[in-house]
């Protein structure tokens, strides 16, 4: 499956673009506009990159917290560093607890940043042109379908027009 995604300046625009894909004989049911007024990125399954970044840190987090927690205790057991006056057990799951809250700053801010930044693809400029009241327009089918709607989007002038090909 392929897809091909315009990003068109306003609603009249993106409604022009519509109706000249529909003349040329392009089925309906492949062809959606997508803004105000018509399907919303979350409607159509663009990526949520805070979703993402969510992910990331939760699957992060997972093995970072224990890992930190055993790093810490293990680090106060070689050390013997007394951090209060409470006993050798004590200070070692105080280390230990010092370890894990490092683990969950380490997939809070790696997890969700690499999430945030890597994980969204294009979804986040699509999003963001979609939140500045522009409209895409997107298209999906066979690869000579998508070649037809190009060429026809082409005269409209979109600020962006991008193709994109399933991986299977």
């Amino acid at each position: 499956m392929n897809y091909l995604v315009a990003v068109l300046p306003d609603r009249l625009k993106a409604e022009e673009a519509y109706t000249a894909l529909e003349k040329e004989g392009l089925p309906t049911q492949q062809i959606d506009i997508l803004g105000t007024g018509y399907k919303s990125a979350d409607e159509f399954g663009l990526i949520d990159p805070n979703q993402q970044a969510k992910k990331g840190m939760t699957r992060l987090s997972s093995w970072l917290i224990p890992f930190g927690f055993v790093a810490g205790y293990a680090f106060n057991v070689l050390t013997g560093i007394e951090i209060l006056p409470i006993g050798n057990l004590g200070n070692h799951l105080i280390g230990g607890l010092l370890g894990a809250a490092s683990g969950a700053l380490g997939g809070y801010f790696v997890g969700g940043g690499v999430g945030l930044s890597v994980g969204s693809g294009d979804a986040l400029p699509y999003r963001n042109r979609l939140n500045a009241g522009k409209y895409l327009i997107v298209i999906k089918g066979t690869e000579e379908l998508t070649r037809q709607a190009t060429r026809i989007l082409r005269q409209f002038e979109p600020e962006n027009l991008q193709g994109y090909a399933e991986q299977t």
